[in-house]
């Protein structure tokens, strides 16, 4: 963007700008009921009127800079699609179902909450992306949280809990990669300073799941419906060992820093190579990929009628109860019935909208200079890591991606922080501590979009329950205000671990 093209935005402006696009999106989206998609292009709008009439800008600037932060995350958009590939030939092949049908067999109220919460970890650690943990073992413990009778916004809750977790702790995240680069800080030395405010709130959370999990011990478990959904999902998919394979890969390929395109894709061909083998057509195949899988049998039992139902449960040599059969027919449909690139098309128009408005929004000025603001009249490392917080969480309200709720928030405060003394990590840790973890809480923002779109439940019904998400930028401020895990840049450009500023 040129430098002293129009004018900039008084802090009175660029406030009533950011009220008036808050009052569209919130009216549209929680008054009217519509998606986020049109009231984001009205907002757009509005920012671009105020830009040329008011501020004067050039129209060509503001439209590149609409256009360099749909750019910034055109990654994350092929990863999308392919995910939506692998969903849906992934249940196609039976592998979700097998995860499915394993999973139900071991797992209890009892401790699902908690080993939701380590498998999702473990799996995010291992891939580095939130998005392919949700989208594939988080659809396989959904489906087995139906059957042991936890509500799905609890259980999507502490899905997206693990995933996050691993998405900011992991090497291989994006999120981690690019936090510390905005902040100019090394990748390991960033990781090692978010332990400070992310390993007590995994600790708490941990302990959540638990107790939750003992709430659920006590007569959830529904034997007879877990025995239906195991019997309806080998009558529909050949569930085998087989199905453990390309998570297996996938998850390989990651630890071993492959990158996400090819990796994920390794998923998809594993899984079309299963598909044939178990004598699925070509036409079938590739519409699955493109698609999603349409449930087969499951629907039909759901749909049928009392004499065709009956025919149908003992042709397929079914022995479930009717009323039961059906239950678990409508169940396995809403679950299974999903995935496919097409499926992702909603979302990633979402996205384009989003990065849209939030480039507009920054080539005009407006969240320069309300962000520059706060900066001033911060005098406390408590005081430094809340502004940055808060600016991260208005971003991804505002600017609906995680990303730019990373680079804008990071851009703003580098040179504060340096003036303050605090190491880059420092800047780094907050941005993630709140810049990565509360964007699925949005129902706007590409993350709280697609988490919604994948696990099949609204944002703001699972959003009570993503502990972590909320807890972790708490956390963040609590422990700089208390001054606990501060580090500092000393003058030989090392950095200390100190209460206060070592030269001080």
């Amino acid at each position: 963007m040129a430098e002293g093209t129009g004018s900039k935005p008084s802090l009175g402006l660029s406030v009533g700008v950011f009220a008036i696009a808050a009052a569209i999106i919130s009216y549209g989206v929680l008054a009217l009921g519509v998606d986020a998609h049109i009231p984001i292009v009205i907002s757009s709008v509005v920012v671009c009127l105020v830009g040329v009439v008011v501020l004067k800008k050039p129209w060509s600037e503001i439209e590149q800079g609409g256009l360099n932060a749909i750019a910034v995350a055109l990654q994350a958009i092929v990863i999308l699609m392919i995910i939506g590939m692998v969903i849906g030939i992934w249940i196609q092949s039976g592998v979700v179902p097998a995860l499915i049908y394993y999973g139900l067999s071991i797992l209890s109220p009892s401790i699902f909450l908690l080993a939701t919460l380590l498998v999702c970890s473990v799996v995010s650690l291992a891939t580095g992306s939130s998005w392919t943990t949700a989208g594939t073992v988080g659809i396989a413990l959904m489906g087995i949280a139906h059957g042991l009778g936890i509500p799905a916004p609890l259980s999507a809750g502490i899905v997206i809990s693990g995933a996050y977790f691993g998405d900011k702790m992991s090497p291989l995240s994006d999120t981690t990669n690019l936090a510390p680069a905005v902040a100019g800080a090394n990748l390991f030395d960033h990781i090692k300073a978010m332990v400070w405010s992310t390993g007590p709130t995994y600790l708490i959370v941990a302990l959540i799941t638990i107790v939750l999990g003992m709430k659920y011990a006590g007569g959830s478990l529904d034997a007879a419906k877990i025995e239906a959904m195991q019997t309806m999902l080998k009558a529909e998919f050949p569930i085998s060992f087989l199905g453990f394979v390309p998570p297996v890969v996938v998850i390989l390929l990651a630890a071993k820093k492959t990158p996400a395109v090819p990796g994920l894709f390794a998923g998809v061909v594993l899984a079309v190579l299963l598909s044939v083998f178990q004598g699925h057509g070509l036409a079938d195949i590739i519409n699955a990929v493109h698609y999603g899988y349409e449930a087969q049998l499951s629907s039909e039992i759901a749909n049928a009628e009392a004499d065709a139902l009956m025919a149908l449960l003992a042709q397929n040599d079914l022995s479930v109860a009717p009323e039961l059969a059906q239950e678990v027919g409508n169940m396995l449909t809403e679950l299974l019935t999903r995935g496919g690139l097409d499926s992702m098309m909603w979302t990633i128009s979402l996205i384009f909208c989003a990065l849209f408005f939030g480039g507009v929004m920054e080539a005009c000025g407006f969240l320069e200079t309300i962000v520059g603001s706060l900066t001033k009249s911060v005098k406390t490392v408590g005081g430094m890591m809340g502004a940055v917080i808060a600016s991260s969480f208005v971003s991804n309200l505002f600017l609906g991606d995680q990303y730019l709720s990373l680079v804008i928030p990071g851009r703003m405060f580098k040179g504060a922080f340096e003036e303050k003394g605090l190491a880059p990590r420092m800047l780094s840790r907050a941005l993630e501590d709140c810049g990565t973890l509360t964007s699925p809480l949005v129902p706007w923002n590409t993350c709280g979009a697609f988490q919604s779109s994948v696990l099949g439940v609204p944002t703001l019904a699972y959003l009570p329950y993503a502990f972590l998400n909320y807890l972790n930028p708490i956390m963040s401020v609590l422990i700089s205000y208390m001054k606990i895990g501060v580090y500092w840049r000393t003058q030989s450009g090392e950095d200390v671990v100190a209460k206060e500023h070592p030269g001080n």
